[in-house]
């Protein structure tokens, strides 16, 4: 069962706004800056009116925390982030299965909530389930193991052994190598009968009803009606044409970070 938190009641005017998959530090330095400098700028357009903001995973392609050092870059960002925080903006955090490796920095540095597991939250009352997206549904057995091993204290202890030179280095190259694997999958729409996720929330609704579920990791931008009034909400990736969903009280719509709807 997801982890429920308190309900949201959003000021007149203010909205929450949804997001995943920004994967900065890939595929080099240069490409990533510019992503990065593209989610501070709608960061800062969103500013005025976002009460909270949903950051739902893989937002680095690739972290970890050592006890006193955290990978290089993306300074743009952080900042942008504790001074939203420090102004009173709630930034909900979630880890992904590039960047699940984060031990206390984002939290203690920056003032987000982070989260490890999906969520249920009622928000103006509609009840929401957020989560990455990782691991959840059938299927997918070898991914689950791997997480496992992954999340697992003495696979966080060892690695931590190794020099951030070489283990950083190792791990941009692997998570190259399932990037150059796996991409063209993640951009291929199975069909509603063989898509894990969209399975995964029918199994759920058979339990409890959800307006919404938002998820991240898929890499496709989705926007799927299923029984009883649901619907399910992927949020695509950043690479190509960045996107959001903005739930203003009312609804929520997939748009452009531009502001044009989906």
């Amino acid at each position: 069962m997801p982890q429920t938190l308190e309900n949201i009641l959003l000021d007149q005017g203010k909205k929450v706004y949804f997001a995943s998959d920004f994967h900065l530090g890939v595929p080099n330095k240069a490409h990533s800056l510019l992503r990065e400098k593209k989610l501070v700028k709608w960061l800062s357009t969103i500013e005025q009116d976002a009460q909270h903001i949903f950051l739902v995973g893989d937002i680095f392609d690739f972290w970890f925390e050592y006890k006193t050092v955290v990978p290089r870059g993306y300074t743009r960002l952080l900042g942008k982030l504790a001074s939203m925080v420090d102004n009173g903006i709630k930034i909900h955090y979630f880890t992904g299965n590039h960047d699940m490796w984060t031990f206390g920095y984002l939290e203690e540095e920056l003032g987000v909530k982070l989260y490890r597991n999906p969520i249920e939250i009622n928000i103006n009352n509609q009840l929401f389930y957020i989560g990455h997206g990782d691991g959840l549904g059938p299927g997918d057995n070898g991914y689950k193991f791997i997480k496992k091993v992954f999340a697992s204290p003495i696979s966080q202890w060892l690695f931590a052994r190794l020099h951030p030179n070489f283990a950083i280095g190792l791990a941009n190259f692997w998570s190259g190598k399932s990037r150059a694997a796996n991409g063209p999958v993640d951009e291929i729409f199975l069909g509603e009968d063989k898509e894990w996720l969209i399975i995964y929330c029918k199994e759920v609704l058979q339990k409890k009803h959800y307006n919404y579920f938002v998820f991240g990791h898929r890499h496709l931008l989705l926007n799927i009606s299923l029984q009883n009034n649901s619907r399910y909400i992927n949020l695509g990736d950043w690479f190509k044409k960045p996107h959001c969903a903005v739930f203003d009280g009312l609804s929520l719509q997939l748009k452009q970070v531009d502001g044009r709807l989906l």
